[in-house]
């Protein structure tokens, strides 16, 4: 049996824009409207081609039982018509969708309640919309419940929750009601900074348990901490399908947010004419940019740097700032000197293990100290890149899905076992 629960072939989905609504005529309007030439036809005929938008265009797609996939793109990208085709809100224009198994989705506040409806009765309505029994629903009652954070107002009508108050009751229900297939779209971000790391660790929790989990945002960070696969949408079309790091990175690339890298002609460098600063990089062990790492990932930040004048001695200095604080400095430990005129280099490691998850801007300074104070270069935002902490046991995280505050990560030894009754 293959273990494929949604497979997408040739999709394509077509809306007509625009056109003012028909208003009412007279019968003298009709008449004239039915005398009128073949050429303002043809023209009409002209004008609706061209106001025809195709969503999604040509998307063939196969997701496995137990991934979690990530789907991205800018505003218009055809992600949240992916995601309406998927959970049959509508239908392809072109194109075949097949989908095994139970699919619970989460696409907009509210979708499948009643208002004048309470918290209590929109869990067992929306359980039953997605195919489960009374008896299934009981059986998880309490936990949805409790998930989302409603116990106070469970017997009010849902039309005076807060929409915040709706996405939690929502999502709980889709996630804790056991769907093979869980769609949830950039709803989330109508939640509170807790709660959706709460809703985070949920899917995380769901794909664990063998279920699939499809997943739209623009939250860059909850993508790579979720998601192992990736999916880039431009303008209807899947553009790229692999590893989550690759194509997120790929896609600030386009969006020309990849700041992981940084440089500069002679010319116009920062510096001095006796040192300027050439270009700024921060590094994978394999060599490729690091614009989004892995906390589990080795950095290297290297500078390239021109020495215009012989016998320049000096030392090369890196800020990472995170969370409005410096989380450290680093320095070359001693100055050294430049005999000759040229193009140097240095670099600094960044342990595995170290930083935390968040965005992270480096400044770079080049100075000499020994002989005389002196900067010859000053740049405090060079570069800039991000770094995700997936759940897994690999990371300092582990499985734990809330918050955890500091400005570093570092994966310390523990020691536990059973104690003796003594301190």
């Amino acid at each position: 049996m293959s273990d494929i629960v949604i497979r997408t072939q040739g999709v394509g989905k077509r809306y007509r824009l625009g056109g003012a609504q028909a208003s009412y005529r007279t019968l003298r309007d009709t008449l004239a409207a039915a005398g009128s030439s073949s050429v303002r036809w043809l023209r009409g005929q002209r004008s609706s081609m061209l106001n025809v938008l195709w969503a999604l265009a040509d998307v063939s797609l196969d997701v496995r039982r137990g991934e979690t996939v990530g789907i991205i793109g800018r505003n218009g990208a055809g992600k949240s018509t992916l995601l309406k085709i998927l959970s049959r809100i509508t239908k392809p224009t072109l194109g075949t969708v097949d989908l095994w198994g139970r699919v619970g989705s989460l696409l907009e506040v509210g979708t499948g309640f009643h208002p004048e409806l309470t918290g209590r009765e929109n869990v067992y309505l929306n359980g039953a919309i997605l195919g489960m029994s009374r008896k299934e629903i009981g059986r998880k009652f309490d936990e949805i419940v409790e998930f989302a954070e409603v116990t106070k107002f469970l017997d009010t009508p849902v039309k005076f929750y807060s929409s915040g108050m709706y996405v939690r009751l929502a999502f709980a229900i889709a996630a804790h009601l056991e769907p093979d297939v869980l769609i949830v779209d950039e709803v989330l971000a109508v939640g509170d900074a807790a709660f959706q790391r709460k809703c985070l660790g949920k899917m995380g929790d769901v794909s664990r348990h063998g279920r699939t989990v499809l997943f739209v945002s623009h939250n860059l960070q909850a993508i790579n901490n979720l998601c192992a696969r990736t999916v880039l949408l431009d303008s209807g079309h899947l553009v790229q399908d692999g590893p989550t790091a690759m194509v997120t990175t790929a896609y600030l690339m386009e969006q020309g947010n990849a700041a992981a890298e940084r440089a500069w002609d002679l010319s116009v460098a920062p510096g001095t004419d006796e040192v300027r600063l050439l270009q700024v990089r921060v590094l994978k062990p394999d060599g490729t940019s690091a614009s989004i790492s892995n906390v589990q990932d080795r950095l290297t930040i290297r500078l390239d740097y021109h020495v215009g004048q012989p016998g320049i001695s000096l030392r090369c200095a890196v800020v990472l700032r995170t969370q409005g604080v410096v989380a450290f400095t680093s320095m070359e430990p001693v100055e050294s000197e430049k005999e000759r005129v040229g193009t140097y280099s240095s670099a600094v490691e960044i342990p595995a293990n170290l930083l935390a998850e968040g965005d992270y801007v480096v400044g770079v300074s080049i100075f000499a100290s020994s002989s005389r104070k002196q900067r010859f270069v000053q740049v405090s935002d060079a570069v800039a890149f991000q770094v995700f902490d997936r759940m897994d046991a690999a990371s300092a995280r582990g499985d734990y899905p809330d918050e955890i505050i500091g400005v570093v990560r570092p994966m310390l030894e523990w020691d536990s076992g059973k104690s003796n009754g003594k301190p």
